[in-house]
Protein backbone atom coordinates (compact mmCIF):
# COMPACT_ATOMS: atom_id res chain seq x y z
CA UNK A 1 0.00 0.00 0.00
CA UNK A 2 2.88 2.36 0.90
CA UNK A 3 6.29 2.31 -0.26
CA UNK A 4 9.47 4.13 -1.78
CA UNK A 5 9.68 5.41 -5.21
CA UNK A 6 10.82 2.20 -6.78
CA UNK A 7 11.62 -0.92 -5.25
CA UNK A 8 13.93 -1.08 -2.36
CA UNK A 9 14.80 -3.99 0.15
CA UNK A 10 11.42 -3.36 1.91
CA UNK A 11 9.15 -4.64 -0.81
CA UNK A 12 6.66 -1.85 -0.77
CA UNK A 13 5.80 -0.78 -4.14
CA UNK A 14 6.20 2.47 -5.19
CA UNK A 15 4.18 5.59 -4.60
CA UNK A 16 2.80 8.11 -7.30
CA UNK A 17 4.74 11.25 -7.52
CA UNK A 18 3.82 13.89 -5.28
CA UNK A 19 3.31 17.16 -5.95
CA UNK A 20 3.24 20.32 -3.41
CA UNK A 21 1.23 20.66 -0.35
CA UNK A 22 -0.70 23.63 1.66
CA UNK A 23 1.41 24.85 4.65
CA UNK A 24 -1.45 23.99 6.68
CA UNK A 25 -0.96 20.60 6.37
CA UNK A 26 2.98 20.00 5.75
CA UNK A 27 4.15 19.91 9.43
CA UNK A 28 7.75 19.39 9.33
CA UNK A 29 8.64 19.52 5.94
CA UNK A 30 11.62 21.18 4.21
CA UNK A 31 10.37 24.47 2.58
CA UNK A 32 10.56 22.43 -0.26
CA UNK A 33 9.22 19.05 0.58
CA UNK A 34 7.01 17.85 -1.86
CA UNK A 35 3.24 16.63 -0.65
CA UNK A 36 -0.04 15.77 -2.03
CA UNK A 37 -1.92 18.56 -1.19
CA UNK A 38 -5.53 16.69 -1.10
CA UNK A 39 -4.50 13.77 0.15
CA UNK A 40 -2.72 15.70 3.23
CA UNK A 41 -5.57 16.74 4.11
CA UNK A 42 -7.27 13.45 3.90
CA UNK A 43 -4.53 12.45 6.39
CA UNK A 44 -4.78 15.80 8.75
CA UNK A 45 -8.95 14.24 8.73
CA UNK A 46 -8.10 11.19 10.67
CA UNK A 47 -8.94 10.69 14.31
CA UNK A 48 -6.36 12.20 16.42
CA UNK A 49 -5.16 9.33 18.42
CA UNK A 50 -3.75 11.19 21.56
CA UNK A 51 -0.13 9.59 22.25
CA UNK A 52 0.36 8.62 26.30
CA UNK A 53 1.43 10.76 28.37
CA UNK A 54 5.24 10.36 28.64
CA UNK A 55 6.19 8.63 32.23
CA UNK A 56 9.80 10.63 32.32
CA UNK A 57 10.89 13.66 31.99
CA UNK A 58 12.66 13.98 28.04
CA UNK A 59 15.35 15.13 27.90
CA UNK A 60 15.71 18.93 25.77
CA UNK A 61 15.88 18.58 22.26
CA UNK A 62 19.08 19.26 20.50
CA UNK A 63 19.77 20.61 17.40
CA UNK A 64 20.91 17.18 16.12
CA UNK A 65 17.68 15.56 17.12
CA UNK A 66 15.79 18.19 14.79
CA UNK A 67 18.25 17.98 12.08
CA UNK A 68 17.64 14.20 12.07
CA UNK A 69 14.17 14.40 13.23
CA UNK A 70 13.57 16.78 9.15
CA UNK A 71 15.87 14.00 7.22
CA UNK A 72 13.73 11.63 8.44
CA UNK A 73 10.05 13.38 8.11
CA UNK A 74 11.64 14.41 4.38
CA UNK A 75 12.55 10.40 3.63
CA UNK A 76 8.81 9.76 4.81
CA UNK A 77 6.56 12.67 2.90
CA UNK A 78 8.83 10.96 -0.26
CA UNK A 79 8.36 7.47 0.54
CA UNK A 80 4.52 7.24 2.09
CA UNK A 81 1.24 7.64 -0.03
CA UNK A 82 -0.53 9.94 1.86
CA UNK A 83 -4.05 9.10 -0.17
CA UNK A 84 -3.82 5.41 1.04
CA UNK A 85 -3.00 6.21 4.60
CA UNK A 86 -6.08 8.28 4.44
CA UNK A 87 -8.32 4.89 4.18
CA UNK A 88 -6.60 3.62 7.48
CA UNK A 89 -8.13 4.11 10.68
CA UNK A 90 -5.75 6.26 12.76
CA UNK A 91 -4.07 3.05 15.02
CA UNK A 92 -3.42 1.94 11.40
CA UNK A 93 -2.19 4.50 9.88
CA UNK A 94 0.49 5.24 13.39
CA UNK A 95 1.59 1.67 12.92
CA UNK A 96 2.37 1.88 9.17
CA UNK A 97 4.32 5.09 9.80
CA UNK A 98 6.45 3.41 12.39
CA UNK A 99 6.90 0.77 10.19
CA UNK A 100 8.13 2.82 7.09
CA UNK A 101 10.15 5.49 9.66
CA UNK A 102 11.87 1.88 11.45
CA UNK A 103 13.03 0.96 7.14
CA UNK A 104 14.16 4.97 7.00
CA UNK A 105 16.32 4.82 10.19
CA UNK A 106 17.76 1.44 9.60
CA UNK A 107 18.82 2.19 5.74
CA UNK A 108 20.19 5.60 6.31
CA UNK A 109 21.90 4.65 8.92
CA UNK A 110 21.30 6.77 11.96
CA UNK A 111 22.91 6.23 15.13
CA UNK A 112 20.34 6.60 17.77
CA UNK A 113 19.40 4.46 21.09
CA UNK A 114 16.07 2.47 21.68
CA UNK A 115 14.75 5.16 23.73
CA UNK A 116 15.96 8.09 21.62
CA UNK A 117 14.37 6.28 18.69
CA UNK A 118 11.14 5.83 20.15
CA UNK A 119 10.78 9.55 20.98
CA UNK A 120 11.79 9.86 17.58
CA UNK A 121 8.71 7.53 16.14
CA UNK A 122 6.09 9.31 18.47
CA UNK A 123 7.10 12.84 17.69
CA UNK A 124 6.64 12.39 13.53
CA UNK A 125 3.57 10.07 14.04
CA UNK A 126 2.36 13.34 15.56
CA UNK A 127 3.19 15.62 13.14
CA UNK A 128 1.48 13.36 10.81
CA UNK A 129 -1.88 12.33 12.00
CA UNK A 130 -2.00 14.94 14.89
CA UNK A 131 -0.98 17.62 16.36
CA UNK A 132 2.90 17.97 16.35
CA UNK A 133 4.62 18.62 19.77
CA UNK A 134 1.18 19.78 21.42
CA UNK A 135 0.56 16.37 21.50
CA UNK A 136 1.62 15.03 24.86
CA UNK A 137 0.22 18.17 26.42
CA UNK A 138 -2.97 17.55 25.15
CA UNK A 139 -2.78 14.07 26.42
CA UNK A 140 -2.59 15.47 30.06
CA UNK A 141 -5.67 15.69 31.84
CA UNK A 142 -3.61 18.08 34.85
CA UNK A 143 -3.12 21.22 32.86
CA UNK A 144 -5.93 23.50 32.20
CA UNK A 145 -4.35 25.95 29.91
CA UNK A 146 -1.91 25.74 27.16
CA UNK A 147 0.27 29.14 25.68
CA UNK A 148 2.34 28.80 23.17
CA UNK A 149 4.29 32.59 22.30
CA UNK A 150 6.39 31.50 19.04
CA UNK A 151 8.30 28.43 17.94
CA UNK A 152 10.32 28.98 21.35
CA UNK A 153 8.70 29.51 24.15
CA UNK A 154 5.62 27.02 25.28
CA UNK A 155 3.64 27.59 28.95
CA UNK A 156 1.29 25.56 30.85
CA UNK A 157 -1.27 26.09 33.53
CA UNK A 158 -1.24 23.75 36.14
CA UNK A 159 -3.15 23.28 39.36
CA UNK A 160 -3.57 27.05 38.93
CA UNK A 161 0.16 27.86 38.36
CA UNK A 162 1.54 28.95 35.18
CA UNK A 163 5.13 27.00 34.43
CA UNK A 164 7.42 27.14 31.16
CA UNK A 165 7.14 23.70 29.49
CA UNK A 166 9.98 22.17 27.71
CA UNK A 167 8.03 21.63 24.37
CA UNK A 168 8.96 23.72 21.64
CA UNK A 169 8.55 23.63 17.59
CA UNK A 170 11.23 22.81 14.86
CA UNK A 171 10.35 26.75 13.88
CA UNK A 172 7.43 29.45 13.54
CA UNK A 173 6.74 27.74 10.43
CA UNK A 174 5.82 24.68 11.61
CA UNK A 175 3.78 25.86 14.45
CA UNK A 176 1.64 28.00 12.05
CA UNK A 177 1.23 25.27 10.00
CA UNK A 178 -0.28 23.62 12.89
CA UNK A 179 -2.18 26.21 13.75
CA UNK A 180 -3.86 25.81 10.45
CA UNK A 181 -3.94 22.74 10.87
CA UNK A 182 -6.25 23.23 14.05
CA UNK A 183 -8.24 25.62 12.82
CA UNK A 184 -9.37 24.32 9.56
CA UNK A 185 -11.04 21.33 11.12
CA UNK A 186 -13.88 23.44 12.05
CA UNK A 187 -13.89 25.70 8.87
CA UNK A 188 -11.77 28.15 9.60
CA UNK A 189 -8.39 29.80 8.59
CA UNK A 190 -5.63 31.64 9.97
CA UNK A 191 -2.87 33.12 7.86
CA UNK A 192 -1.31 37.00 7.03
CA UNK A 193 -5.05 38.36 5.66
CA UNK A 194 -6.80 36.70 8.28
CA UNK A 195 -4.41 36.13 11.53
CA UNK A 196 -6.70 36.38 14.21
CA UNK A 197 -9.31 33.21 14.96
CA UNK A 198 -11.12 31.35 17.78
CA UNK A 199 -11.79 27.28 17.02
CA UNK A 200 -11.97 24.67 18.92
CA UNK A 201 -10.51 20.70 19.37
CA UNK A 202 -12.65 17.92 18.79
CA UNK A 203 -12.84 17.45 22.43
CA UNK A 204 -14.29 20.68 22.78
CA UNK A 205 -11.31 23.02 24.35
CA UNK A 206 -11.06 26.19 23.21
CA UNK A 207 -8.60 27.55 21.11
CA UNK A 208 -7.53 30.92 20.07
CA UNK A 209 -4.70 31.96 17.52
CA UNK A 210 -3.38 34.94 16.19
CA UNK A 211 -0.65 35.13 13.82
CA UNK A 212 2.19 37.28 11.97
CA UNK A 213 2.32 40.15 11.51
CA UNK A 214 0.24 41.10 14.12
CA UNK A 215 1.70 38.36 16.49
CA UNK A 216 5.55 39.93 16.35
CA UNK A 217 7.42 36.97 17.14
CA UNK A 218 5.54 34.26 15.69
CA UNK A 219 1.98 32.58 16.13
CA UNK A 220 0.91 33.23 19.82
CA UNK A 221 -1.81 30.02 20.27
CA UNK A 222 -3.67 29.16 23.32
CA UNK A 223 -5.43 26.18 24.24
CA UNK A 224 -8.17 26.70 27.28
CA UNK A 225 -8.31 22.40 27.47
CA UNK A 226 -11.86 20.55 28.51
CA UNK A 227 -10.76 17.29 30.70
CA UNK A 228 -11.90 13.99 29.69
CA UNK A 229 -13.94 13.66 32.51
CA UNK A 230 -16.48 16.90 32.93
CA UNK A 231 -16.70 18.39 36.11
CA UNK A 232 -19.52 17.98 38.32
CA UNK A 233 -21.01 19.78 41.45
CA UNK A 234 -20.34 17.49 43.92
CA UNK A 235 -16.52 17.70 42.64
CA UNK A 236 -16.23 20.93 43.08
CA UNK A 237 -17.77 20.47 46.58
CA UNK A 238 -14.33 18.03 46.91
CA UNK A 239 -11.96 21.06 45.60
CA UNK A 240 -13.44 23.70 48.23
CA UNK A 241 -15.16 25.54 45.35
CA UNK A 242 -18.34 25.89 47.28
CA UNK A 243 -19.64 24.37 50.07
CA UNK A 244 -22.68 20.98 49.83
CA UNK A 245 -25.52 23.13 51.30
CA UNK A 246 -23.88 26.03 48.27
CA UNK A 247 -24.11 23.25 46.03
CA UNK A 248 -27.95 22.02 47.13
CA UNK A 249 -29.02 25.45 46.52
CA UNK A 250 -27.14 25.66 42.95
CA UNK A 251 -28.90 22.46 42.00
CA UNK A 252 -32.34 24.33 43.57
CA UNK A 253 -31.76 27.30 41.36
CA UNK A 254 -30.69 25.40 37.72
CA UNK A 255 -34.15 22.77 38.96
CA UNK A 256 -36.43 25.72 39.10
CA UNK A 257 -35.59 27.28 35.98
CA UNK A 258 -34.26 30.04 37.59
CA UNK A 259 -32.30 33.21 34.84
CA UNK A 260 -28.63 32.88 36.05
CA UNK A 261 -25.66 35.11 34.42
CA UNK A 262 -22.22 33.47 35.69
CA UNK A 263 -19.89 35.97 36.13
CA UNK A 264 -16.05 35.68 36.69
CA UNK A 265 -12.88 36.89 35.48
CA UNK A 266 -10.91 35.35 32.71
CA UNK A 267 -9.82 31.25 33.70
CA UNK A 268 -12.37 32.18 36.89
CA UNK A 269 -13.96 28.65 35.64
CA UNK A 270 -17.31 30.39 34.50
CA UNK A 271 -17.68 28.19 31.29
CA UNK A 272 -17.25 24.56 33.61
CA UNK A 273 -19.51 26.26 36.46
CA UNK A 274 -22.17 26.90 33.62
CA UNK A 275 -21.75 23.15 32.59
CA UNK A 276 -22.24 21.61 36.33
CA UNK A 277 -25.73 23.73 36.20
CA UNK A 278 -26.87 22.67 32.92
CA UNK A 279 -26.55 19.00 34.44
CA UNK A 280 -29.85 20.09 36.11
CA UNK A 281 -31.86 21.11 33.65
CA UNK A 282 -34.86 18.84 32.98
CA UNK A 283 -34.15 16.12 30.32
CA UNK A 284 -37.99 16.71 28.94
CA UNK A 285 -36.91 20.84 27.76
CA UNK A 286 -36.07 21.88 24.64
CA UNK A 287 -32.60 24.10 24.85
CA UNK A 288 -30.60 26.01 22.52
CA UNK A 289 -26.71 27.27 22.90
CA UNK A 290 -25.22 30.07 21.22
CA UNK A 291 -21.83 29.93 21.24
CA UNK A 292 -18.58 31.87 19.53
CA UNK A 293 -17.09 28.50 19.65
CA UNK A 294 -19.05 25.41 20.81
CA UNK A 295 -17.61 24.76 24.19
CA UNK A 296 -20.74 23.53 26.45
CA UNK A 297 -21.33 19.85 26.97
CA UNK A 298 -24.92 19.72 27.18
CA UNK A 299 -25.86 16.07 28.56
CA UNK A 300 -29.80 16.58 27.41
CA UNK A 301 -31.28 14.73 24.59
CA UNK A 302 -33.38 17.99 23.18
CA UNK A 303 -30.31 20.31 22.55
CA UNK A 304 -29.47 22.21 19.43
CA UNK A 305 -26.28 23.99 19.41
CA UNK A 306 -24.97 26.76 17.34
CA UNK A 307 -22.06 28.57 16.66
CA UNK A 308 -21.42 32.22 15.22
CA UNK A 309 -19.42 32.23 12.08
CA UNK A 310 -17.02 34.66 11.30
CA UNK A 311 -16.76 37.17 7.91
CA UNK A 312 -14.94 35.20 4.91
CA UNK A 313 -12.10 36.58 2.71
CA UNK A 314 -14.29 38.89 1.14
CA UNK A 315 -15.91 40.40 4.75
CA UNK A 316 -19.31 38.79 4.13
CA UNK A 317 -21.23 36.12 5.31
CA UNK A 318 -20.88 36.91 9.45
CA UNK A 319 -23.10 35.81 11.53
CA UNK A 320 -22.95 37.59 14.75
CA UNK A 321 -23.98 36.15 18.80
CA UNK A 322 -27.15 38.77 18.43
CA UNK A 323 -28.16 36.98 15.23
CA UNK A 324 -28.02 33.89 16.25
CA UNK A 325 -29.96 34.70 19.47
CA UNK A 326 -32.67 36.44 17.34
CA UNK A 327 -33.05 33.42 15.61
CA UNK A 328 -33.66 31.31 18.49
CA UNK A 329 -36.52 32.85 19.90
CA UNK A 330 -38.04 31.60 16.38
CA UNK A 331 -37.04 27.83 17.19
CA UNK A 332 -39.60 27.47 19.96
CA UNK A 333 -36.81 27.01 22.83
CA UNK A 334 -37.72 26.11 26.35
CA UNK A 335 -34.13 27.24 27.65
CA UNK A 336 -31.72 29.76 26.15
CA UNK A 337 -28.00 29.20 26.55
CA UNK A 338 -25.39 31.34 25.79
CA UNK A 339 -22.00 30.72 26.12
CA UNK A 340 -20.33 34.12 26.79
CA UNK A 341 -22.06 37.62 26.50
CA UNK A 342 -19.71 40.30 25.13
CA UNK A 343 -21.79 42.72 23.59
CA UNK A 344 -25.12 44.42 22.62
CA UNK A 345 -26.39 40.85 22.19
CA UNK A 346 -26.52 41.26 25.93
CA UNK A 347 -30.39 43.15 25.37
CA UNK A 348 -31.60 40.29 23.29
CA UNK A 349 -30.10 37.64 25.71
CA UNK A 350 -32.33 39.92 28.72
CA UNK A 351 -35.51 39.84 26.06
CA UNK A 352 -35.58 36.53 25.94
CA UNK A 353 -35.29 35.99 29.63
CA UNK A 354 -38.14 38.10 30.13
CA UNK A 355 -40.29 36.95 27.40
CA UNK A 356 -40.98 33.38 28.39
CA UNK A 357 -37.90 31.34 28.13
CA UNK A 358 -37.19 30.75 31.88
CA UNK A 359 -34.31 29.35 32.99
CA UNK A 360 -32.14 31.12 30.60
CA UNK A 361 -28.08 31.61 31.29
CA UNK A 362 -25.32 33.02 29.89
CA UNK A 363 -21.98 34.26 31.70
CA UNK A 364 -20.09 37.49 31.89
CA UNK A 365 -17.01 38.88 32.43
CA UNK A 366 -17.17 41.31 35.44
CA UNK A 367 -15.26 41.06 39.21
CA UNK A 368 -18.40 41.44 41.07
CA UNK A 369 -22.16 41.00 41.06
CA UNK A 370 -22.95 44.60 41.14
CA UNK A 371 -19.96 45.05 38.52
CA UNK A 372 -21.54 42.47 36.51
CA UNK A 373 -25.54 44.26 36.06
CA UNK A 374 -23.09 47.95 35.13
CA UNK A 375 -21.32 45.71 32.51
CA UNK A 376 -24.46 44.71 31.15
CA UNK A 377 -26.02 48.60 31.20
CA UNK A 378 -22.85 49.64 29.53
CA UNK A 379 -22.89 47.17 27.11
CA UNK A 380 -26.73 47.86 26.05
CA UNK A 381 -25.75 51.71 25.71
CA UNK A 382 -22.49 50.53 23.38
CA UNK A 383 -25.14 48.18 21.06
CA UNK A 384 -26.74 51.96 19.97
CA UNK A 385 -29.31 51.51 22.37
CA UNK A 386 -31.46 55.29 23.34
CA UNK A 387 -33.39 54.09 26.26
CA UNK A 388 -33.46 56.17 29.43
CA UNK A 389 -31.15 54.55 32.07
CA UNK A 390 -33.88 53.75 34.10
CA UNK A 391 -35.64 51.79 31.91
CA UNK A 392 -32.77 49.25 30.96
CA UNK A 393 -32.31 48.78 34.91
CA UNK A 394 -35.77 47.64 35.10
CA UNK A 395 -35.01 45.45 31.69
CA UNK A 396 -32.39 43.99 33.81
CA UNK A 397 -33.95 43.57 37.30
CA UNK A 398 -37.06 42.47 35.57
CA UNK A 399 -34.97 39.50 33.52
CA UNK A 400 -32.28 38.32 35.89
CA UNK A 401 -32.79 36.25 39.45
CA UNK A 402 -29.42 35.11 40.08
CA UNK A 403 -25.51 35.96 39.60
CA UNK A 404 -23.30 33.55 40.41
CA UNK A 405 -19.50 35.15 41.51
CA UNK A 406 -16.72 33.10 40.33
CA UNK A 407 -13.29 33.90 40.97
CA UNK A 408 -9.84 32.74 40.92
CA UNK A 409 -7.78 33.33 44.07
CA UNK A 410 -4.35 34.32 43.94
CA UNK A 411 -3.05 30.90 45.10
CA UNK A 412 -4.46 29.63 41.91
CA UNK A 413 -7.21 28.40 43.49
CA UNK A 414 -10.90 28.55 41.81
CA UNK A 415 -13.76 29.56 44.47
CA UNK A 416 -17.59 30.76 43.64
CA UNK A 417 -17.24 33.78 45.79
CA UNK A 418 -20.82 34.96 45.57
CA UNK A 419 -24.48 33.67 44.91
CA UNK A 420 -26.31 37.03 44.78
CA UNK A 421 -30.27 37.27 43.69
CA UNK A 422 -31.64 40.25 41.96
CA UNK A 423 -34.68 41.68 43.93
CA UNK A 424 -35.46 44.69 41.81
CA UNK A 425 -35.92 48.39 41.54
CA UNK A 426 -35.73 51.04 44.37
CA UNK A 427 -35.96 54.17 43.20
CA UNK A 428 -33.37 54.19 40.21
CA UNK A 429 -31.34 52.03 41.74
CA UNK A 430 -31.54 47.98 41.27
CA UNK A 431 -31.68 45.64 44.61
CA UNK A 432 -29.23 42.40 44.95
CA UNK A 433 -28.64 40.53 48.11
CA UNK A 434 -25.92 37.95 49.08
CA UNK A 435 -27.55 34.10 49.89
CA UNK A 436 -24.08 33.15 50.11
CA UNK A 437 -20.67 34.61 50.34
CA UNK A 438 -16.83 33.01 49.99
CA UNK A 439 -14.64 35.07 53.04
CA UNK A 440 -11.01 35.13 52.84
CA UNK A 441 -9.07 35.07 56.37
CA UNK A 442 -6.09 34.71 55.62
CA UNK A 443 -3.37 32.27 54.50
CA UNK A 444 -1.83 29.21 55.68
CA UNK A 445 1.83 28.24 56.11
CA UNK A 446 2.06 27.53 52.33
CA UNK A 447 0.50 30.25 51.00
CA UNK A 448 -3.08 28.79 50.27
CA UNK A 449 -6.01 30.91 50.69
CA UNK A 450 -7.83 30.00 53.92
CA UNK A 451 -11.52 31.58 53.85
CA UNK A 452 -15.14 30.17 54.34
CA UNK A 453 -18.58 30.21 52.95
CA UNK A 454 -21.42 31.67 54.88
CA UNK A 455 -24.95 32.40 54.14
CA UNK A 456 -25.89 36.08 54.55
CA UNK A 457 -29.12 35.11 56.75
CA UNK A 458 -31.68 35.28 54.56
CA UNK A 459 -34.00 32.63 55.19
CA UNK A 460 -36.84 33.32 52.69
CA UNK A 461 -34.93 34.95 48.92
CA UNK A 462 -37.20 36.56 46.71
CA UNK A 463 -37.53 33.02 44.33
CA UNK A 464 -39.19 31.53 46.98
CA UNK A 465 -42.92 30.87 45.49
CA UNK A 466 -40.82 29.70 41.84
CA UNK A 467 -39.13 27.14 44.02
CA UNK A 468 -42.52 26.12 45.55
CA UNK A 469 -44.24 25.72 42.00
CA UNK A 470 -41.26 23.35 41.76
CA UNK A 471 -41.62 21.77 45.12
CA UNK A 472 -38.12 22.59 45.75
CA UNK A 473 -39.28 24.78 48.62
CA UNK A 474 -38.93 22.46 51.74
CA UNK A 475 -35.24 21.54 50.38
CA UNK A 476 -34.55 25.59 49.77
CA UNK A 477 -35.82 26.03 53.01
CA UNK A 478 -33.45 23.36 55.27
CA UNK A 479 -30.28 24.26 52.73
CA UNK A 480 -30.59 28.08 53.53
CA UNK A 481 -31.08 27.19 57.68
CA UNK A 482 -28.43 25.02 57.67
CA UNK A 483 -26.29 27.43 55.11
CA UNK A 484 -27.43 30.00 57.79
CA UNK A 485 -26.09 28.85 61.07
CA UNK A 486 -22.26 28.17 59.85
Amino acid sequence: MFGKRGNDSTGRIASPPPVMASPAVAVMERPTAPLIAESARDAAALVRQPAPPAARKRAPRTEDYYDTKAQVFSALIDTIDLSQLAKLDGESAREEIRDIVNDIITIKNFAMSISEQEELLEDICNDVLGYGPLEPLLARDDIADIMVNGAGQTFIEVDGKTIESDVRFRDNAQLLSICQRIVSQVGRRVDESSPICDARLPDGSRVNVIAPPLAIDGAALTIRKFKKDKLKLDQLVRFGAITPEGAVLLQIIGRVRCNVVISGGTGSGKTTLLNCLTAYIDANERVITCEDTAELQLQQPHVVRLETRPPNIEGEGEITMRDLIKNCLRMRPERIIVGEVRGAEVFDLLQAMNTGHDGSMGTIHANTPRECLARMESMIAMGGYTLPAKTVREIISGSIDIIIQAARLRDGSRRITHITEVVGMEGDVIITQDLMRYDIEGEDAVGKIVGRHKGSGIGRPHFWDRARYFNEDKRLAATLDTMNKE
